[in-house]
């Protein structure tokens, strides 16, 4: 294996490499990642990422990257291929290609560099969220056993949400498109980049605050990462702004204990039918 294995994020992204086909890794995708009958989105492009952060070498994590999701991903075995298109002194950039049994579920452009070089500083007009500490959230023990059942991966955190955001869960969306609260792993586990790709699509789809309930399946998701996260607590706030033609974006902060913002994603899902 490539990757600890104490945790079972580390589990959900761990390859081993090929021994004849360079570029190559297998992973295993595990059914206690799926929401609504798929593997989530951004633990796919975590796996993706890692699979490109072992070819890099010297570049191990991502500072921008982007996923278009072509089919439908369940647990099982998955195939990923890389290939390197440019290493340079700061980046490397290459691509990556998640199949299984053939069938391509996510291609994935991506550029790496050493979060750890950077001098940690983030200049940002952003606000973090102002949320309720954290035991006067709604965690996940509170959600709708229904809810549970579409998403097996919430049981994977510990995941408290701003009570200002879930009148959906009452039936009385506010109709703003803002979900926010705050994110760690239920094992402990404490966050870095990789993580932090998961965690960009690890809320509830905005849309259930805007009275449309449903998994929104993700076309595209891009995440660029500004800093190694502290250890801790992360705020992270999903927001949008436009729902048209079938589709919305959803845009993402993730904000680390020291304040810092670490991420920023958007994607375009399609509209729950």
């Amino acid at each position: 294996m490539t990757t600890a294995t104490r945790s079972e994020f580390d589990r959900g992204i761990a390859l081993t490499r090929h021994p004849e086909e360079a570029g190559r890794y297998e992973a295993e995708l595990g059914a206690g990642w799926q929401v609504g009958g798929g593997v989530n989105g951004g633990l796919l492009l975590a796996v993706a990422g890692h699979a490109l952060s072992l070819e890099h070498g010297q570049h191990p994590d991502p500072v921008s990257i982007s996923g278009y999701y072509l089919s439908a991903s369940t647990p099982g075995p998955a195939t990923v291929r890389t290939e390197v298109l440019r290493t340079g002194r700061g980046l490397s950039t290459g691509t990556a290609s998640l199949s299984q049994d053939g069938v391509e579920r996510l291609r994935v452009v991506a550029s790496h560099g050493d979060l750890a070089t950077a001098d940690g500083e983030v200049r940002t007009t952003a606000t973090p969220p102002q949320l309720p500490p954290p035991d006067q959230c709604i965690g996940v023990e509170h959600a709708p056993r229904q809810l549970i059942e579409q998403a097996a991966l919430l049981e994977r955190f510990d995941l408290r949400l701003d009570p200002a955001t879930v009148g959906w869960a009452l039936g009385q969306p506010s109709g703003n498109g803002r979900i926010q609260g705050w994110f760690r792993l239920a094992d402990g586990r404490e966050p870095d980049p990789l993580l932090l790709l998961l965690v960009a699509d690890a809320l509830p789809p905005v849309t259930f605050d805007l009275g449309l309930p449903g998994w929104a399946p993700t076309v595209e998701l891009t995440v660029h990462l500004r800093a190694k996260p502290a250890p801790g607590w992360l705020r992270v706030v999903h927001s949008t702004r436009n729902v048209a033609g079938g589709y919305f974006e959803e845009d993402a902060e993730v904000w680390d204990e020291a304040g810092r913002l670490v991420a920023q994603s958007r994607q375009l899902a399609r509209v729950p039918r």
